[in-house]
Parts: C-alpha cells; structure tokens; sequence
C-alpha cells in the first residue's frame, strides 16, 4: 500500500525555507542598496576609500594607503605641488628658517664613512673637542658605517631636538683608537650668502645660495661691509639658486627701488591680486647692478632677476633661468606632515609670468626640459634657444622688448665656460675622486697646511706642487685608465678643482669663492660691464641688447 505524507507535514519546513530566504533576499537587497548608495554620493574618494575598508579581500592599513595616494595626486596637478611627510618636514624646512638643532658640522662620506669638513666655531662638537678630518663610525654605541650610508641619513641621526645629547665614536685622523664622545646638540646656523668681497676696484660680489628667513640680514650686512671698503657697483650672483622665501627677494630688491616701484605680485583664480611695492629705504638706489643668472635660477632668483630687468634698474646676464613662477601654500595637517599647493602665479613689473609651459600630469616632460635644453645646444649657443609657441611680448619701463613665460632671459647672454671639460675630467670629478683625494691631501698634511694663514699663500703653494699627477694615479688605483692627451687638456681644470676643495674646509666659503671665481668667465664680463658703465639705467635704456 502507498502511503503519502499530509501536506501539513511539509509546512514547517517550508515556512522555516521561505524566512531564511526572505532574510537572504533582504540582507542581498540591504547591501545592495548601502553600496548603490555609497557610490550614488557626490564624493567619489570617500566612496573608494569606505568601499577599500569595508570590502577589499585583504586586511589594509587605511591610513599608509591614503598616505601613499596623496603625493600622486597632488603632484598630478601641477610640477610644483607637493605632499610632504611629517618625517621629512622639518627637514626641509631647516634650511630656510635659518637654524636648525645639529651638532655643528660639515661632513662628508667618503668610502663609507662619515668625515668631518669643518667644524663650527663655538658650536656644540667644537666645545666636544671634535676637529676637522675626525671619522665618525659609531652613533648610539652602534656601528654607523658602510655603503647604505646616506647624507640623509646621518643628517637624521646627527640632528634632533637642541639641548638632545648624541653619543659618538670618534676616529681621530692622527690615530687608530675610537674615542667615545657625547655631544649636546645646539641651535646651528644656516648662511643663505655663501660670499662677499671686493672683486674689482669699486665693485663688490655677494653669491646668494637660496632666499631664507635670514638672507636680508645677511645681505644687509654684505652691502654695509662693501660699502665701507670703497664699493660702488654691485654684482650679484644668483646661478644655481632655486629660490625659497619671496619675502626675502623682495626686501633685497627693495635696496635698489625708490619708492612706490611695483616689484612683484601674484594673483590666482581664489588669490587676489597681492602687490609689493618699494618703500623707498633702499641704500642702494644709484648705483650699478648686474646679476648672473643660469639655468638653475628658479623661483625668487627669479623674480629678483625679472623686477631688476623690467625696470631698467641693472643688467642680468648669462643664460635663461629655470621659469618657476607659481605660488604655493602651505597647509600643516595634525600628524605634522603638510601640502603645498600651487594657490597663484608670480607677475613681474611688466606683468610677465615666467613661469615656462607644463601639462598636467606630465611632470616627467617638465622634469627633462632641462636636459632638452642641453642637448639642442642652448647653453652654448644663444641661437639654440627654443620659445614656447605664442610667447608674449612686453616691455620694461623703458621700453625695451622683453619676452614672457619660460623663464627670465638675460639682457646678455655668456655660454658656458667648456674649456677643459672633457670626458676625464667628468669622469674623475663626477665619481668624487678630485674631493676624496683633497681631503687625503689634507689629512697627510694637516700641519704643515694649517701654518699659512691666508689662502692665498696657501692656493701659490699649492700651485707648485704635483696635486695632478697624484690625482690622477689616484683615480688609476680607482679604475680610471690614463688618458695623457685628455689629461693635458684639462690639467688646469683639475689642479683648480683641487686647490679650491684643499682651500675650502681650510679658509671658508669666502676663500674658496674667491679662488675659484678667479677665472670665472661670466665674473669677467660683468667686471667689464661696470666699469664700462654699462649697467647704468641710462645705458641700460638706450641700448638694445641682442635677445
């Protein structure tokens, strides 16, 4: 006999099915619509962010991912915006405050090891008894030695907070004993004018690295100086200055404006137009000026370079400058990292941008045009020069056509000095083998060295000794084969390159400047320049310079 189950047998069952496929369906439906909602939103990198966190197949740190992601996408918009980390923004910012907490050395890593350049006087290692030509090995009783050694590395672990002890192991040059030594580190200074001296008869020369919270005192102080050493024409060196602080370029070209005089202003989509004006105080208002620029001129070199050429008020040679003429800001987030961004754009007094042409998200192009510029010959030759398309033209105060964007142009341009330059020496200078062998020089004869007391005594000496032929065996137990005719050519270079690095750690910045500039072409043409009188606003004005 069959038999067959009642139907209200299977009820149960089938009521417990349709529940959990009810509470399928609603769950599937619920998620649905959060996520549909979720990316419905009107802030799609929230929504990206959330869905990450909540969905992605693996567990992530939320916080390193958007660390990651935020220096892509600021750099994307323009060259110059910028994400900094929190542990690299003190250290970028050291150099333009003026100060930072160290130990008060210049340094050195040469074959895998930490020497001292220079000690500062009065400053926390030279009150350790530390000396130039010292060998640091060890930092926190730890060997610190070897080839993952970095500048940014030991800047890192030689700086920290002022009043912060750092314990060292010291190799002194005159012995092979380590000697632990403890030093508290103290507020270092930074010098934004590396030199200043009388170069010619009535003229003065002021090099400026970079514009910084201290550089107009310090130029201040450079003027006065050469002022009261008989100087009536100012030379002005600004090659290979990438800019910092505009404040500092504008109260430097404030020196030379009467009053009222339009130096810069910047002006943006959400920026107003913000204008700075001379205030007439200037202590150098009649007198001859000319600055050197290169390609490696950017920024607030810049500006200062495009307010004095506008005006009329000094001469600007040299080769065109870098053309970076946005503005940014700076906004700190709680962690202590920050973002610069590029809120405006720098004007001259003509109303020119210099700032040269970019496409968003292309950095690498921008990055290489340097390098573009180098091989199609424009440092050597004025006629290589390549404008951007639909460049404008503008005129200074006196009416003298000068072109817009794509950097400043100089009112005479000098090519650079190539004359011994040749695949030796580049080869030798560029692996540091000219800087290591003058550092040996100097440690092998430390004593005898320090009994000249002016570099100049010290530079004729060094003139008539075989500092060549010992470099160049030098470089030959390095693996760099002899090349006579190649060495010939360059010798000259060489034993310059090489005096000037035994002069610096020695004398300072001012004696090396000094030395080294001695045959500094640009240099020669400026003197020339001034005292010609070229660079008076009259001669400025009724003369046209070959753009």
């Amino acid at each position: 006999m069959k038999f067959t189950k009642s139907p209200y047998v299977w009820l149960p069952l089938w009521i417990a099915i349709g529940i959990a496929l009810g509470i399928f369906i609603g769950n599937t439906f619920s998620i649905f619509k959060s996520r549909h909602s979720l990316f419905n939103r009107g802030d799609k990198l929230e929504a990206v962010l959330e869905y990450i966190n909540d969905s992605y197949v693996d567990s992530i740190n939320l916080q390193e991912l958007v660390e990651d992601a935020i220096p892509d996408l600021v750099t994307g918009l323009d060259p110059h915006s910028t994400y900094i980390s929190a542990k690299d923004l003190d250290m970028v910012n050291e150099d333009l405050e003026g100060h930072f907490s160290g130990i008060g050395v210049q340094f050195s890593i040469l074959n895998d090891t930490i020497v001292v350049i220079s000690v500062i006087s009065g400053g926390p290692s030279s009150a350790a008894g530390i000396v130039a030509g010292d060998r640091i090995v060890k930092v926190q009783d730890k060997e610190f030695v070897g080839k993952t050694l970095t500048n940014e590395l030991v800047m890192r672990n030689l700086r920290g907070a002022k009043g912060s002890s750092v314990k060292l192991g010291i190799k002194h040059f005159y012995s092979a004993k380590i000697v632990p030594i403890t030093v508290k580190r103290g507020d270092i200074p930074v010098n934004t004018v590396d030199a200043s001296f009388s170069i010619a008869k009535g003229v003065g020369y002021v090099k400026v690295d970079k514009f910084g919270s201290t550089t107009y005192s310090e130029f201040i102080n450079a003027l006065s100086k050469l002022k009261a050493e008989g100087v009536k024409s100012i030379i002005i060196d600004l090659r290979q200055n990438t800019g910092g602080y505009m404040q500092a370029a504008e109260m430097m070209v404030n020196e030379f404006f009467p009053k009222n005089q339009l130096v810069v202003f910047a002006e943006g989509r959400n920026f107003p137009r913000d204008a700075y004006y001379s205030d007439g105080s200037g202590t150098f208002q009649n007198e001859q000026v000319v600055v050197l620029v290169d390609e490696g001129s950017a920024s607030a070199s810049e500006i200062f370079a495009g307010a004095i050429q506008d005006t009329d008020r000094g001469l600007i040679i040299g080769r065109r400058t870098f053309g970076k003429g946005l503005v940014q800001q700076q906004r700190e987030f709680k962690d202590g990292s920050a973002l610069r961004l590029t809120v405006a754009r720098y004007h001259t007094p003509s109303g020119r941008c210099i700032q040269k042409a970019y496409t968003r998200g292309k950095s690498e192009d921008y990055q290489m045009d340097l390098m573009n510029r180098y091989l199609r010959g424009e440092m050597d030759n004025q006629d290589s020069i390549k404008f951007s398309k639909g460049m404008p033209l503008f005129k200074t105060k006196g009416g003298r056509p000068i072109r817009g964007n794509d950097g400043i142009m100089p009112d005479i341009f000098v090519p650079r000095d190539t004359i011994g330059i040749n695949s030796y020496y580049l080869n030798v200078v560029n692996k540091g083998y000219a800087y290591e062998y003058a550092i040996r020089y100097i440690d092998r004869n430390r004593t005898m060295l320090k009994s000249f007391k002016k570099w100049q005594h010290l530079a004729g000496f060094l003139q008539n000794q075989s500092l060549v032929e010992n470099l160049v065996e030098y470089a030959l137990q390095k693996g760099v084969n002899r090349r006579p005719y190649l060495i010939d050519e360059s010798y000259d270079l060489l034993q310059r390159q090489l005096i000037a690095n035994i002069i610096r750690p020695l004398f300072g910045e001012s004696a090396y400047f000094q030395y080294v500039l001695k045959d500094d072409v640009l240099l020669k043409r400026a003197i020339g320049l001034v005292h010609s009188q070229k660079a008076t606003r009259e001669a400025i004005v009724s003369q046209r310079y070959k753009k």
